[in-house]
């Protein structure tokens, strides 16, 4: 079994929300596929990273969590490009963790 999770921005980079339709509409169709997805919306995380030309950068990000049986990493792949053109971004943040449910 696998844990995988996103990062997703709450802001675009000149710091407009994106609706939350782009969330709640990713959120449903997570959770018909995979059966359920949590989200993590109240309480945005702060992201800090190094932009490459000597300073950095911040973000506030919600966390989007799914367990599946197995990786289907070219889906993952896919959703990941999708997401980062529907939130303009560089790249999105997808991790993958093997777990095992109790």
């Amino acid at each position: 079994m696998v844990l995988v999770e996103m990062l997703l921005p709450l802001k675009d980079n000149s710091g407009t929300p994106f609706p939350t339709q782009l969330y709640r509409e990713l959120q449903e169709a997570l959770a018909e596929r995979f059966g359920g997805v949590t989200a993590y919306m109240r309480s945005p995380a702060n992201g800090l990273w190094n932009d490459g030309v000597g300073g950095s950068r911040h973000d506030d990000v919600v966390l989007f969590e799914i367990m599946a049986e197995t990786l289907e990493a070219p889906y993952w792949q896919t959703l990941k490009g999708k997401l980062a053109d529907d939130f303009r971004q560089n790249d999105i943040v997808v991790r993958v963790t093997e777990i095992t449910r109790l």
